[in-house]
């Protein structure tokens, strides 16, 4: 049976993240709160729960699941580099809402989908989700829906889509950003933006010293 806990008083909080750790460390699922949208997430490290996420949002490896950290420093124990690029979006944007498709580091074990040697990153500004990465270390993470139906913005719309399959639910109230994050590819070097969202061309252009017309 799936478990809620309301973050909104301390004491439950502590005690949610505390067992959505738990529940991570053993293989399962669980809904959290970020700045963006609400996402099911699990430890990136095991494969077979990373398969249980995707059964579980029914859909392919064909859409690899974006990892969650919960510090600047983590990032560079899963790239292959750390370009300029990358660490000025870093330094610029996180914890927030923007994504950074870069080369993950070849040693990792894990399998996250088809992804052609990259990795989607991000630090999200949310206390609930900062806290519970920082018990799990890097967690894969993709919003709290079934594949194609609308994205949670609250718990109750997750515990809709996805109901007894989770089993720890961390209610945040309502996600303050409420789109999805914005992402940016740097791994060829070039600058993409495969989806515009919660962070505009123009303050990533800014960022980076570029034109916007100079950004994919």
């Amino acid at each position: 049976m799936s478990r809620l806990f309301s973050c909104a008083n301390p004491d439950d909080r502590e005690a949610g993240i505390t067992i959505a750790a738990e529940s991570v460390k053993d293989g399962g699922l669980v809904v959290l709160p970020t700045d963006t949208l609400y996402g099911l997430g699990v430890d990136a490290f095991n494969n077979e729960a990373v398969s249980k996420l995707l059964a579980t949002k029914r859909r392919g490896p064909d859409m690899p699941v974006p990892v969650l950290v919960g510090s600047w420093s983590t990032i560079r124990g899963l790239v292959r580099e750390y370009s300029t690029y990358t660490r000025l979006l870093v330094e610029a944007f996180w914890p927030g809402g923007l994504s950074i498709v870069v080369p993950q580091a070849p040693s990792l074990p894990w399998n996250l989908g088809n992804t052609q040697g990259t990795v989607m990153l991000r630090m999200p500004l949310h206390p609930v989700a900062i806290s519970l990465l920082q018990k799990t270390g890097p967690m894969a993470v993709s919003s709290a829906n079934i594949s194609g139906e609308p994205p949670a913005t609250n718990i109750a719309a997750a515990q809709a889509q996805l109901g007894e399959a989770v089993d720890v639910y961390l209610d945040g109230g309502e996600c303050p950003v409420g789109t999805p994050s914005t992402i940016v590819d740097v791994s060829t070097g070039q600058v993409r933006i495969l989806r515009e969202g919660a962070v505009p061309r123009e303050r990533i252009a800014a960022a980076l010293s570029l034109q916007p017309d100079q950004i994919g």
